[in-house]
């Protein structure tokens, strides 16, 4: 599992694997009062893999 790990952690532009709290604050910000404004959007949190 860790060179599975480590082999995903090298193929992503920041170099490393997402921490789970940095997915739980894009979850926090998508249920506040703050994204009321955001509508249709793709957000992705994958450390720059996906390039669009």
């Amino acid at each position: 599992a860790r060179a599975i790990k480590e082999h995903v952690a090298a193929t992503v532009p920041k170099g490393r694997m997402g921490r789970p709290e940095e997915a739980a604050a894009v979850v926090a910000f998508l249920a506040s009062e703050q994204s009321s404004y955001v509508v249709g959007s793709n957000i992705y949190v994958d450390g720059g893999e996906n390039q669009t």
